[in-house]
């Protein structure tokens, strides 16, 4: 048996509302209550506040290639759609691509507390190697020690042709475990249309078909400015509309964004078990709205925090867009106190992939966690370390991440690769 312990510090934030001191033992890659500690590696986690890893319910790992580019900033959403898609065209989407792009997305993750990301990859050429993409960004998680999602999703591609990849991938990718999750836990497969705005119903249903056939979580996005103008003008109804009667609000589906939906809709989404994902770090600063969470979460739906991709979000740092949903809170409702958002990042992320495994630090929990130091000047007056982790010091690192039992960051450093030369190499491929 393999032990580790995390002793020594201020708080350990063990589930929502849950925070105590003393030791975390992870034993054989779990969360244990005690083990035997002969010969098990002691983690000084002094001045430090200890969290669960945190999951990132929401990415597109590939737009990691594509931050800042002209004539993306600032526009509507039906134009920044094909603006990205002229950059895509471009830059050739392969393969290759997608292995440089997750490996600086998931390095990104890690360095910022992140052990889970859920890749919604929605980007697949005409005649692509879709099997040799998805295992791309899978080596690049298994290379670098992070827990991956990987949504195969679509973006107006072929039905048919969606589903066929959508099953190989299952099968190359996943076939030993059960739900679309690897033995280890560290894949996890899901499909995922963009939204009604982009896929038509046959899409929906193809890939819904394939989600039952191998137990399979399915996600898309809903309710931002465009899917919601889109689907008025195309079907003359609401997305949520067209998602319950193409069989897409149910307890296995996940929806991203939400940002313009009327009390009855919410009161539709709580009855069909849907959860949520909340993306403030991509919708604010492209204009597209700001989800109700309060209202969300008072409705009983559980609700995750994502970053969103590169392309609308610069950033693929979780904690610090945390913070930015406390600080929008208020636009639209009663602010959203820290420990709740916290609990959106941790634990609201692993309940809408159906992994109730990941996000807290309770016995029989993955070994997953974060060591976040609170002794500097940035939390010098902090009267509440854990709330202090998203008010104060918005872009800061953890000292230690650990997944699986496993540590993958050290005295804030990547352990499983070199940063530098993750960051030429996708220098390289795009020449910028």
């Amino acid at each position: 048996m393999s032990a580790l312990v995390v002793r020594g510090a201020v708080a350990v934030v063990e589930a929502a509302g849950r925070v105590r001191t003393g030791d975390v033992v992870i034993a054989d890659g779990r969360v244990v209550d005690a083990a035997d500690l002969t010969g098990a590696r002691v983690v000084d986690a002094s001045g430090c506040v200890v969290t669960p890893g945190l999951v990132n319910a929401h990415h597109h790992l590939l737009q990691t290639a594509f931050r800042t580019l002209p004539g993306t900033r600032g526009i509507p959403m039906r134009e920044w759609l094909p603006a990205m898609a002229s950059a895509y065209g471009e830059a050739g989407v392969d393969p290759d691509l997608t292995l440089l792009a997750a490996r600086a997305g998931l390095a990104e993750a890690l360095l910022s507390g992140v052990t889970t990301v859920a890749d919604h990859h929605l980007t697949w050429p005409s005649g692509a190697d879709t099997v040799g993409m998805a295992r791309a960004a899978a080596d690049a998680a298994a290379g670098l020690g992070a827990r991956l999602a990987f949504v195969r999703g679509t973006a107006r591609d072929d039905p048919q042709e969606a589903a066929a990849s959508a099953e190989a991938i299952v099968s190359a990718l996943v076939s030993e475990g059960a739900g679309g999750v690897s033995v280890d836990g560290m894949l996890q497969v899901a499909v995922g249309p963009a939204g009604v705005h982009s896929d038509p119903r046959e899409t929906f249903e193809l890939l819904g078909e394939v989600a039952r056939r191998h137990g399979l979580r399915r996600r898309t996005q809903a309710n931002e400015v465009v899917d919601v103008a889109i689907a008025l003008e195309r079907y003359g109804r609401r997305p949520l509309d067209l998602l319950d009667e193409w069989g897409w609000l149910a307890p296995d589906v996940t929806l991203a964004h939400l940002c313009d939906v009327a009390p009855d809709e919410i009161a539709r989404l709580a009855a069909s078990g849907v959860t949520a994902t909340h993306a403030p770090g991509c919708d604010v600063p492209m204009g597209w709205g700001v989800a109700p969470v309060r209202r969300l979460l008072d409705a009983g739906i559980a609700v995750g925090l994502g970053t969103s991709g590169g392309g609308s979000n610069d950033a693929g740092h979780l904690l610090a867009d945390a913070r930015l949903a406390m600080q929008v809170s208020a636009l639209v409702g009663p602010q959203l106190p820290a420990s709740e958002v916290l609990s959106m990042a941790t634990e609201g992320s692993a309940d809408g992939l159906g992994r109730p495994e990941l996000g807290r630090l309770t016995p029989g929990s993955a070994g997953d966690l974060c060591l976040w130091d609170v002794s500097g000047v940035a939390d010098a007056g902090v009267a509440d370390p854990v709330a202090g982790l998203l008010w104060a010091s918005p872009g800061r690192r953890p000292r230690t991440v650990v997944v699986g039992g496993r540590i993958v960051v050290d005295e804030g450093r990547l352990a499983t690769a070199d940063e530098g030369e993750i960051v030429a190499r996708l220098f390289e491929r795009v020449a910028r």
